[in-house]
């Protein structure tokens, strides 16, 4: 390998020159390097392939035909590995037709031998132009995957998973080997709140931590920043012990005010990040920081909703004396059933909160409907339209939305004479079924108006016998086993357990 050592600077283009003619590379290098390009020389497409790995190169001028790996398999290599590589192909006069060959896999341009060097300086800088247009609009399949990025940060609005779309775009779309958001603790301070390394890039070693000082610093003056080699240095607190090759910081910002940085590194030599990478951060933060604001406002409604879901629980059982409870307990059979029947957490809650609203649209029938002795039919028919007003109030408020099914049809049977809609097994949402059997239960155990509560042992024989009628068979053991283990558990606390 022969070294023409051109002074490096960052802005002059990095070429290298692949031929297994001595004299040519060396009339190349000698050229080019007066036109002020920085360059380095290769005898063979896998001593090119090996120095393309080791470093940054923004073009490759290539002989065709080389000994041990020829032109056209260095093109496909690089297509593969390095395909922001701008290629130009050498050949001689009589190869036209493997020249367009190299062409249709991707070679920029050819330059025919015997060659007037100008003629190649002039290839060389329109590939290099070309490249630079390539690079500064972002690509259109990035700006693709960008709105889709986008999409799922508008959709995903909890602060996880916003957090985890940015860091997933800073290596997907950017190929970082390590993706760090520092976030604001509210108090002035920054903390790391996502540490996230390539899986394709693995490493023991320490690969530093971020100085928030010298980020804020630096965005005083700029939005966001892009820098190559030492001049990653400043901005790290804790120094990596694998040298940065580059670094793209974006600012999280809500109304001016910054509340995280998404920093984004590359340690791999060959792996320099464009302006286009830089652009397609920036954007990605902006949705993200709009979304994160979003995911804090979301996060208090749902607690402020989840206290409106028990204030309204706990108004419908206070209708009536008779049914002060009846919800909580409801929920906790459900829970109980759930968890028997294998449901992950966030279905267990689901099915809690269902239970614990499943009467609300009762709040709809606001007439005393646990009066001594039974309903007029009259009577009946308003308070058989419950489940139908409990849609009807969940539904303006989205995030509800999954609480419905309990709510609408814990009164459907399995052989299909319930209500609303007298849906037949299978087709009741098993949220449903599951607070049939517990609300029916817990009727059946509780003091009502019109008769005292029932002993549990009396309640588990009446459920057993509605097996495939009322109730869903699957669900009947698994209750019955949960409601006793319930119990039992309330027992061992020393809790009075009725008959």
């Amino acid at each position: 390998m022969d070294h023409h050592h051109h002074h490096h600077h960052d802005e002059n283009p990095r070429i290298l020159v692949v031929d297994d003619e001595k004299v040519i590379r060396e009339i190349l290098a000698d050229f080019l390097s007066m036109e002020g390009f920085w360059v380095r020389t290769a005898e063979d497409g896998s001593n090119a392939l090996l120095e393309l790995s080791r470093s940054h190169y923004d073009l490759v001028l290539s002989d065709l035909k080389m000994p041990n790996m020829g032109g056209l398999e260095l093109l496909e290599a690089i297509g593969k590995h390095a395909p922001n590589v701008v290629t130009v192909i050498m050949t001689g006069f009589g190869t036209v037709e493997t020249a367009i060959d190299a062409m249709k896999r991707g070679a920029y341009d050819y330059v025919l031998k015997p060659f007037k060097v100008e003629e190649v300086v002039h290839t060389i800088r329109r590939g290099l132009e070309k490249r630079r247009l390539q690079t500064e609009n972002i690509r259109l399949q990035e700006a693709l995957s960008l709105y889709k990025v986008s999409e799922a940060i508008a959709g995903s609005l909890s602060l996880e998973q916003v957090l985890r779309t940015v860091t997933d775009a800073a290596i997907d779309e950017v190929n970082a080997d390590l993706v760090v958001i520092l976030l604001s603790d509210g108090e002035g301070g920054f903390f790391e709140r996502v540490r996230l390394i390539n899986p394709d890039f693995q490493t023991e070693r320490e690969l530093g931590t971020f100085s928030v000082d010298a980020l804020f610093a630096h965005f005083e003056t700029q939005d966001s920043l892009r820098e190559q080699g030492s001049r990653c240095q400043p901005f790290y607190r804790t120094q990596p012990e694998v040298e940065p090759r580059s670094l793209i910081v974006t600012r999280l910002r809500i109304r001016g005010e910054t509340i995280g940085f998404l920093c984004a590194v590359s340690y791999t030599r060959a792996k320099r990040f464009e302006e286009g990478q830089r652009k397609l951060l920036r954007i990605v933060s902006n949705r993200a920081s709009a979304a994160i604001e979003n995911a804090k406002l979301y996060e208090n409604l749902q607690a402020t909703f989840r206290q409106t879901i028990r204030g309204l629980a706990s108004a419908i059982d206070k209708m009536d004396r008779y049914t002060a409870g009846h919800s909580g307990r409801v929920a906790a059979y459900a829970q109980v059933l759930a968890i028997k029947l294998g449901f992950d957490e966030g279905e267990i809650e689901i099915v809690r909160q269902s239970a614990l609203m499943h009467d609300i649209g009762k709040i709809g029938c606001v007439m005393n409907l646990n009066k001594p002795g039974r309903l007029s039919q009259e009577e009946y028919e308003v308070f058989k339209q419950h489940p139908g007003h409990g849609r009807d109030i969940l539904e303006p408020i989205s995030f509800l939305h999954p609480l419905i099914p309990g709510v609408h049809l814990h009164h459907e049977r399995w052989d299909g004479m319930g209500y609303p809609l007298g849906l037949k097994a299978q087709n009741i949402p098993v949220m449903a079924r599951i607070i049939s059997v517990a609300d029916t239960y817990d009727a059946m155990t509780s003091d009502r108006a019109y008769r005292k509560a029932l002993p549990h042992g009396v309640a588990v024989g009446e459920i057993k016998r509605c097996v495939g009628s009322q109730f869903d068979p699957d669900m009947v053991h698994p209750f019955v086993d949960a409601v006793e283990e319930f119990r039992a558990e309330r027992r061992d606390r020393g809790d009075r357990v009725p008959e």
